[in-house]
């Protein structure tokens, strides 16, 4: 949304979140201002300035925190910034650092689960999680595709409707 120009540009986050949640939107906002330019090389120089972002968590009073949900609000946000959609078939799960990595997270067998009994059938996960596939449940190997990534580029490419970066994986 438009920022008043009086204040510094903010970010908004609501719903029932921990610290360490309110932190990894944080990081992935700054990935994202600092890297659309790849994704989106008609962005405005001063975008970034000029709005305000307000990233909501919803599930009413259920508390959430933890760093997994990184990669899923980059990608919000990368959305929002190049209007290229989500696909609706992908879940995703990784902490995100400020440099792109995707770390690896907890409970990838529960939230995989969750996801296929949703209709979801692709799960974008760190790729150094791929190890927990040996302790799924062969239908769940056998109906949910895995995409791992290292980077959260490779996550955007995958994730986000006829994205692709300007710039080759050797020059990011």
């Amino acid at each position: 949304m438009p920022g008043n120009p009086a204040h510094p540009p903010r970010l908004i986050v609501t719903g029932q979140l921990g610290d360490v949640m309110r932190e990894s939107a944080q990081a992935a906002l700054s990935y994202v201002r600092g890297h659309a330019r790849r994704f989106a090389p008609d962005l405005t120089d001063d975008y970034f300035t000029t709005h305000d972002i307000h990233l909501h968590v919803p599930s009413g009073a259920i508390p959430k925190d933890g760093p997994s949900a990184g990669i899923t609000m980059a990608t919000a946000l990368m959305s929002m910034v190049t209007e290229h959609p989500v696909r609706s078939d992908t879940a995703m799960t990784g902490e995100i650092t400020l440099t792109g990595q995707v770390l690896p997270i907890g409970g990838l067998k529960e939230k995989s689960l969750a996801a296929q009994g949703l209709g979801i059938k692709r799960v974008i996960a760190p790729k150094r999680n791929q190890a927990d596939l040996e302790e799924f449940p062969e239908v769940l190997r056998k109906d949910l595709e895995f995409v791992w990534v290292d980077r959260v580029d490779d996550v955007f490419e995958a994730a986000l409707e006829g994205m692709l970066a300007t710039t080759t994986p050797s020059e990011r």
